[in-house]
């Protein structure tokens, strides 16, 4: 039984007069955010509130950087070379380390956003090659996949080489079969219910696994579980979470504590 584990969310995601999420609640009930960088949401004023919020909550920060599609907010796929992807991603993070600086912070990980994190969950090999590229930039950071049975000898690969990889459940998502998680087209992909979030949320790091949508048990190894912050039922199974997890024995730790350089 695990019984630390980290807890993140994605914030910073208001851009310009519009306004998305509920960060100055979520933030109590997390270790890690992980901020916009402009390119699907987010602008500089956002992105200097987001990593003030973290500093005084003190709360780990990372850059979640996507493709350049603030229209779609980053949830379409698009044909992008490596390269184009590696200096996207070095182009966003390196945006966000500045803030970090300037509130007097270190970048402790990245999570890819939306597609281009879909996209790579089946790629191991590239998604290691792009965390080879962007590590060295960066001061060798935490980088953040999905936690499946594949990713599980990933994490073992990267460590072999001095990388940091954590594996990420959602426990407000169904899986599929395979592990991966259900489009948010199918019907019933996303729960909404705080208190089946929470115990959800428990199962997964007591059994380190999960239940798939048709019933099929899956083995993880989870070092973080996403909780979303944009409503109020989210916020509640959010608060749900952490004292299950007290209950539990379970701690709550920011990404940089848990996986060791």
């Amino acid at each position: 039984m695990a019984n630390v584990v980290d807890i993140n969310c994605d914030m910073g995601e208001s851009f310009g007069a519009y306004s998305l999420g509920r960060d100055e609640d979520v933030i109590k009930c997390i270790s890690s955010a992980n901020i916009a960088c402009g390119f699907h949401a987010s602008d500089p004023m956002v992105m200097d509130r987001t990593v003030r919020l973290c500093q005084e909550h003190h709360v780990g920060a990372g850059a979640h950087p996507g493709y350049p599609d603030l229209l779609g907010f980053g949830r379409r796929f698009m044909d992008i070379s490596p390269v184009e992807m590696d200096n996207y991603v070095v182009y966003q993070a390196g945006a966000l380390q500045g803030f970090l600086q300037k509130h007097g912070m270190s970048l402790q990980h990245i999570k890819l956003h939306g597609a281009l994190y879909n996209n790579l969950v089946n790629q191991p090999d590239l998604f290691l090659q792009f965390v080879r590229q962007v590590s060295k930039i960066f001061g060798n950071p935490v980088f953040l996949t999905l936690a499946t049975g594949k990713t599980i000898l990933l994490k073992e690969k990267a460590r072999r080489e001095g990388l940091r990889i954590a594996l990420e459940a959602f426990p407000d998502r169904q899986y599929t079969d395979e592990g991966e998680l259900a489009p948010r087209t199918h019907s019933g992909s996303v729960l909404n219910d705080p208190e089946q979030i929470s115990k959800r949320a428990v199962e997964m790091v007591v059994k380190s696994g999960v239940v798939s949508i048709n019933g099929q048990w899956l083995d993880m190894d989870i070092d973080t579980l996403c909780i979303h912050g944009d409503n109020l039922q989210s916020i509640q199974a959010a608060k749900m979470i952490v004292n299950a997890f007290k209950r539990e024995g379970i701690q709550i730790k920011p990404l940089g504590e848990i996986i060791p350089k």
